[in-house]
């Protein structure tokens, strides 16, 4: 899950909705200024997908050790050093089904989410906590996912095989996407460069910055979108209480939770 702090508890999005919410952001993206990515069909997959395999955990919210829902939060924008706060091997194992979930049906939309699966764990990551053990299950698992990405790079037809240049600019794209849709399921409250910098008609590489205005509303610069202010909706579960004493009382407020509609505005 990802989690939002309200004044009384928390709103809890499913890591699905955020990255439906991640490939809404990427279909306007394209303007006089910034190009959409190649092939836009397969990297918009790629996007609205990478998340899929959360599903079944997301189902069953766990609790994390101080009491709060075990979820991303704001504290983690930026930084995977927590890994969410679950097993690092349960959360490498959700991190490769993200792969498998859509390789069958689209091995270049795999191979972009594995780049960002990898992009997290190194990159991104803060390995300095981890056992010796974790540290070689964590080196293993990266290993086996740049292996998993040129076997399914073969099987990309040839005539849609991207360049190394384009895979790189939908990589970008991808990341950017993720990081705004958590940006605003989290209610991040500080301007934050969206990940990576990023190409523009002219050749330029620019950083793409998103800044807080108000409940619900970041204001990208620049902006990629073509639409000056664009409105999305993300489905959240609101609960009562910022602590939980037990699993069965954080399962009861799940219960008596309220589904509510998240509105987010992105203006340029």
């Amino acid at each position: 899950m990802i989690r939002m702090e309200t004044d009384d508890g928390w709103l809890l999005v499913g890591h699905q909705d955020h990255a439906r919410l991640a490939g809404e952001i990427g279909r306007l993206w394209g303007n006089d200024r910034f190009p959409a990515p190649e092939p836009l069909e397969n990297v918009l997959l790629a996007v609205s997908r990478h998340d899929d395999a959360w599903a079944a955990r997301d189902a069953t919210p766990e609790l994390a050790p101080d009491g709060t829902p075990a979820a991303f939060s704001k504290d983690l924008v930026g930084t995977y050093s927590a890994f969410e706060n679950i097993d690092l091997e349960d959360y490498l194992k959700v991190r490769g089904e993200a792969t498998e979930a859509v390789a069958r049906e689209n091995p270049l939309a795999a191979v972009l989410i594995s780049m960002h699966t990898v992009n997290l764990l190194t990159e991104q990551a803060d390995l300095s906590g981890l056992s010796s053990p974790d540290r070689a299950l964590h080196a293993d698992f990266v290993e086996a996912q740049r292996q998993r990405q040129e076997a399914l790079k073969a099987e990309i037809p040839v005539s849609m095989r991207p360049s190394g240049e384009q895979l790189q600019r939908a990589f970008r794209f991808l990341q950017a996407c993720d990081s705004l849709s958590l940006v605003a399921c989290v209610a991040y409250p500080e301007s934050i460069a969206l990940r990576h910098r990023h190409l523009t008609k002219k050749g330029d590489e620019v950083s793409i910055f998103s800044h807080p205005e108000g409940v619900g509303t970041y204001r990208l610069d620049p902006s990629p979108l073509r639409e000056n202010n664009c409105l999305f909706t993300v489905p959240a579960l609101a609960l009562k209480g910022k602590h939980f004493s037990s699993k069965n009382a954080f399962h009861k407020a799940i219960k008596e939770g309220n589904h509510q509609t998240v509105k987010i505005t992105v203006r340029s």
